[in-house]
């Protein structure tokens, strides 16, 4: 088998079975939240979301199998990105806990998390997701359906983004306070 089909493969069966303890934590929680109430703000993204970012994997796994194996150099790089990036994504889980899941469900007069990563970034899961992306492009060797997919899931990451605010009643941009002048009372 050659080096491109083995990266390629190791790499997305590494992916797949992150991807699948992912998914029962998020059933899980998805449970506990609607349990509690939580509830579900229209027009979301989820359903394109739910088969491209494995999409994403597949198409960026098969064009490295066909391009060949990328430098170790860009490989080494690729490992260290995504292992940040998983990083901190497992602590926008942790800090978020039973409220962590891949819908936006938002529980009844429960306060905005504001610990762990969410004291430096609102949405550290999604930098994460962008994160995981590209050092998965650049373990496997495939820069262009690596770049379409961080440009594609980044967009559904920017409508999500902006449901999200919207669910939790904030802007993703809050209007600037308005001063008042002497002259203007």
């Amino acid at each position: 088998m050659p080096a491109s089909v083995a990266i390629a493969v190791v790499t997305l069966l590494a992916v797949v079975a992150i991807m699948l303890g992912e998914t029962l934590l998020s059933a899980h929680n998805a449970r506990l939240l609607r349990a509690r109430g939580g509830v579900e703000p229209p027009g979301d993204v989820y359903r394109t979301m739910q088969w491209a970012y494995p999409a994403c994997f597949i198409a960026m796994a098969c064009e490295g199998a066909l391009t060949g194996p990328a430098p170790r150099d860009v490989i080494g790089a690729g490992l260290a990105v995504f292992g940040l990036a998983k990083a901190l994504k497992l602590w926008a889980i942790a800090s978020l806990g039973w409220r962590w899941t891949f819908r936006v469900i938002v529980p009844p007069e429960a306060p905005l998390v504001t610990r762990g990563p969410y004291r430096l970034l609102r949405h550290p899961n999604y930098l994460a997701v962008l994160g995981e992306l590209a050092g998965v492009a650049a373990i496997v060797g495939a820069p262009w359906s690596g770049l379409v997919s961080l440009a594609g899931f980044g967009w559904l990451i920017r409508r999500r983004v902006a449901i999200e605010e919207a669910a939790l009643g904030l802007r993703a941009h809050p209007p600037a306070p308005t001063v008042r002048h002497r002259d203007n009372l």
